[in-house]
């Protein structure tokens, strides 16, 4: 059993590994010799009633798509399911996931009047967000006012559905050749959440030049200053990092050089390099012992990147046109779907 991950178990000897992910009666045999694989669905088929499908077209939602170069990973057809049911196919789309001139709030305008079906639309957008990274943000704003959603969030809720129909078949690429460096990027947005003054963590982590995991997520606590709420997020993001390091040795794949993470706070990078703590600190104690023995460790190193470069950016606000576009076509994310697909026509700036 992998020790990262308890739904992926594998086989390793000296030359070959053979690992299955499961997710209740479905399964994912992978590995570097064919024979091993064949010989582990023998062994399937003697304990139980199994159907071969092939090769991996097609889990929970999401579609496989391989070339010569690599494998693309969509929910293409998830997407456009979602969008046949919202009856939102003919609607005008648009070229952002969020208006960069809103700030949604818990003050009900106009209350919704079936949350319930609020609730379907929000719940399809989380699970989308498995693959097409550029509607994090957006769906995690909106997954907040499940409870009581107001007239305002259900048009927003709408608004990512628009965006979808731009670019439906949004996939994460992975390459038959590349690096197994991890690289993140890590940000914050200081007292984002109107009702709360908390503030928005928001990262995303590279496996060479692949994009693999990311997130945007409000802190738990309100950070009393952008030092802070950076910090908060460096802990954070260091917190995936490792464990996709643990999930890497358990693939037998080898780290010779620590992990980079980039941020563009200089107080923050100042506080992690620093070891003494002082009166402005020590609330964020144990957040600043965790970034720090990482560093010491020699498994984390920590480097400044300019706020114009900063790629999780993209998931701590929304942003207009221009910026969201720039961020998105930096982040590595390639569109499968030509214009002439359904859905797939251009957008309408707002």
């Amino acid at each position: 059993m992998c020790k990262a991950d308890h739904s992926l178990f594998f086989k390793v000897t000296d030359t070959t590994y053979t690992c299955i992910l499961i997710y209740v009666d479905d399964l994912v045999l992978g590995g570097n010799d064919l024979n091993e694989i064949q010989a582990l669905k023998q062994v399937l088929h003697s304990e139980f009633s199994i159907k071969d499908l092939g090769n991996l077209r097609f889990f929970l939602g999401i579609e496989v798509a391989r070339s010569k170069t690599g494998i693309h990973l969509s929910q293409r057809k998830y997407t456009l399911d979602i969008l046949e049911e919202a009856n939102i196919i003919n609607s005008k789309s648009v070229t952002t996931s969020m208006d960069y001139k809103l700030h949604l709030s818990n003050e009900v305008d106009i209350p919704f009047e079936d949350p319930k079906h609020y609730r379907t639309i929000v719940g399809k957008l989380i699970y989308l967000t498995t693959t097409p990274p550029d509607i994090s943000f957006a769906t995690q704003q909106l997954s907040q006012y499940m409870s009581n959603p107001s007239l305002t969030h259900y048009k927003d809720a709408l608004r990512v559905l628009r965006y979808l129909k731009t670019t439906p078949a949004t996939s994460l690429f992975f390459p038959s050749q590349g690096s197994f460096h991890l690289k993140a990027f890590t940000d914050s947005d200081w007292v984002a959440c109107v009702d709360t003054r908390r503030s928005t963590t928001g990262f995303c982590i590279y496996l060479g030049d692949s994009l693999i995991s990311w997130k945007s997520k409000k802190q738990h606590i309100v950070s009393r200053s952008s030092c802070e709420a950076e910090y908060r997020a460096l802990a954070f993001t260091f917190c995936e990092i490792q464990w996709l390091q643990y999930l890497l040795q358990d693939f037998q794949v080898p780290s010779s050089t620590p992990a980079s993470l980039y941020c563009d706070n200089q107080s923050a990078i100042h506080i992690a390099k620093n070891p003494t703590f002082h009166e402005r600190t020590k609330h964020i104690e144990l957040d600043c012992h965790f970034v720090k023995e990482k560093l010491q460790l020699g498994t984390l190193k920590l480097l400044h990147i300019s706020s114009a470069h900063q790629l999780a950016d993209l998931f701590t606000k929304p942003l207009s046109p221009a910026p969201f576009l720039s961020l998105l076509s930096k982040l590595g994310v390639r569109n499968l779907c030509p214009p002439a697909c359904p859905g797939g026509g251009g957008g309408v700036t707002e």
